[in-house]
């Protein structure tokens, strides 16, 4: 008798022996799954005119969870076999023991489609891949002869999955994902700054080599390099910061995002732990996180555990309305999944992590905010930073940034530090613009070892009272 395939890929693992396992697996278990995935990578870096690098990674395995109140069993092998998914329920069911329990009812169904599930590797050679790279050096460094250095990259991934529950419901999803990102160097009277800009998401590499794409991602990063190049040290103190549009909401979703996630709140770690329903930010501040956002880089049709993706609001008008969760901590918590149950890969179990996480905008002209500030910075461009989820205590770096007095955007300052917490700033946000952006779509967040694709955004926002890191007096 042949063998029962999965889809959309077939292994020598038997799909009607496979739902056999998961249920001896998941036998008295409050939940669990067979995550099954293959995925192929693909990146290729140009610097100073040389392929530096050129990678390719396939990858394929299982992951098999049974989940008992707080305790999860997991194992996974590379080995997509029978006898590899036998071993793996020995593992699993240690957390379920002998004690009885009833399976959580499965996820609702969805087929909408969000992104292409055309692989974005094969879509564009190798010689094209190659030759837009070429094209990216020769550009800049036709553009100005203060450029000294010029880095370009293509990546692009392929991700398919299937999510198989022990009712014998069968759940499957093609993943793209496509980057282009530039960096450069200049350097006048021997002193050297640098430019990035970047960006893609769930879709092909057709879009991304197109030169009317990809000259604004350089004329971007070159933008920033001479900016960076006259730029003065940075002042230091407490003032008013006034954070641009788009991709500085990465600090949103740092200082702010980690601690709406459900396993923080259930277990008190969050600083924002026993507050639903309370004001927690600003009138007229509302966040959301939303996964449902066609082709963006943190959009998932539905998560790692089979919940369809949602548009869920956090923030409401400054009112805490709502945690991200998976299934495990909503069912712990006495809520819905929200969408939010997300892994890296099949080697992880999933957690409650962000999708595409965003403040909305306001009415305010952005002009008209930066007119507003007296005495501070004017920051557009975030680097890395670090947060501690437990207090929101956040510190992130600027990649451009402005001072400000009297309303007047002054010179560009370099080695400017953001220092405060989640919390305060949420409550001291002044105004918000009424031009509120997704970033370019460059996103990764990492949690607990395991990183996932994410999206950030927000609109112009003054907050009052950030202490500012710099090396001037």
């Amino acid at each position: 008798m042949s063998a029962t395939p999965f889809r959309p890929f077939e292994t020598a693992l038997d799909r009607d022996h496979a739902l056999r396992e998961l249920q001896e697996a998941t036998r008295g278990a409050d939940d669990g799954e067979l995550f099954l995935e293959r995925r192929a990578s693909e990146a290729l870096v140009l610097d100073d005119g040389r392929v530096k690098s050129a990678s390719y990674d396939a990858a394929e395995g299982f992951g098999l969870r049974a989940v008992k109140g707080e305790v999860t069993g997991y194992a996974h092998s590379t080995n997509l076999s029978d006898a590899a998914l036998s071993r793996a329920v020995e593992t699993a069911r240690l957390a379920v023991g002998d004690g009885g329990g009833t399976l959580a009812d499965g996820p609702a169904h969805t087929n909408r489609r969000l992104y292409t599930d055309a692989d974005p590797i094969s879509g564009l050679g190798f010689a094209a891949k190659l030759d837009c790279l070429r094209e990216i050096d020769a550009y800049l460094r036709a553009r100005d002869p203060r450029v000294v250095q010029v880095s370009a990259t293509i990546a692009a991934s392929h991700q398919e999955v299937v999510i198989l529950r022990p009712d014998g419901t069968e759940l499957s999803d093609t993943r793209p994902m496509a980057r282009l990102n530039v960096s450069v160097i200049v350097e006048k009277d021997g002193r050297r700054e640098s430019g990035n800009a970047g960006g893609g998401g769930r879709v092909g590499l057709d879009g991304l080599v197109d030169p009317a794409s990809w000259k604004t991602k350089a004329d971007e990063a070159l933008r920033v390099a001479l900016v960076n190049l006259r730029a003065e040290p940075a002042p230091a103190g407490v003032m008013d910061v006034v954070l641009g549009p788009g991709w500085p909401g990465i600090l949103l979703h740092e200082a702010i995002g980690h601690g709406l996630e459900g396993d923080f709140n259930r277990k008190g770690s969050s600083a924002f732990a026993g507050l639903m329903g309370e004001r927690i930010a600003a009138p007229g501040v509302t966040v959301l996180d939303d996964g449902t956002i066609p082709d963006r880089r943190g959009s998932i049709s539905f998560d790692d555990e089979g919940t369809p993706s949602q548009r869920n609001t956090l923030i409401e008008d400054g009112i805490l309305v709502g945690f991200m969760q998976d299934r495990q901590n909503a069912r712990l918590m006495g809520v819905e999944a929200t969408g939010n149950g997300r892994r890296e890969s099949y080697a992880h179990a999933p957690m409650p992590r962000m999708t595409n996480t965003y403040m909305l905008g306001g009415e305010a002209d952005p002009a008209d905010i930066v007119a507003e500030l007296k005495d501070g910075i004017y920051a557009v461009g975030f680097g890395g930073g670090q947060v501690d989820i437990t207090n929101g205590k956040f510190v992130f770096s600027c990649t451009e940034a402005y001072r400000v007095k009297n309303g007047k955007v002054g010179a560009p300052v370099t080695g400017a530090t953001l220092i405060g917490d989640g919390a305060t700033a949420l409550r001291q946000i002044r105004a918000l613009g009424n031009d509120m952006a997704l970033d370019p779509g460059m996103g990764n967040c990492g949690k607990q070892g395991q990183w996932v694709p994410v999206g950030v955004g927000q609109p112009t926002v003054m907050i009052g009272g950030l202490t500012v890191g710099g090396s001037a007096a």
